[in-house]
């Protein structure tokens, strides 16, 4: 990044670019498909977004980090709700998104979809449809 890192709007949307797995840049640096964002009128600081299928390794990434294992280690019940998160997350429309569930969880595609089936059947019955 080209501006000051000590700038408020910066020390504001980091925590939210680190998250997505995003790029800070300045603003110069933008291309057609970075969110430059502007402060009082000026471009401060541009956010270049991730491919999805880049976004869904960093989600994966962040997801090891908070349960302080790798995802293919934790128990089934723990992995139902890896995949209840990802799925929230919009995991599964990123292309082989549930091939690269089950790869990072240690468990076959046909498991994902059962636990995707499963959480959709729960909410079906909890709707009462």
């Amino acid at each position: 990044m080209t501006e000051p890192v000590d700038h408020p709007l910066v020390a504001a949307v980091k925590p939210l670019v680190d998250a997505m797995g995003a790029e800070l840049l300045g603003p110069d640096q933008a291309q057609a498909d970075d969110v430059v964002l502007d402060w009082e009128g000026e471009a401060v600081l541009a956010v270049r977004l991730p491919q999805l299928s880049d976004s869904l390794d960093h989600i994966l990434a962040a997801m090891e980090r908070r349960h302080g294992m790798p995802l293919a280690e934790l128990d089934r019940k723990t992995k139902q709700g890896v995949v209840r998160t990802l799925e929230a997350r919009g995991a599964f429309s990123v292309r082989h998104g549930v091939e690269t569930v089950a790869g990072a969880l240690g468990v076959s595609r046909f498991t994902v979809y059962n636990y995707i089936n499963a959480q959709e059947e729960k909410r079906a019955r909890e709707s009462g449809g």
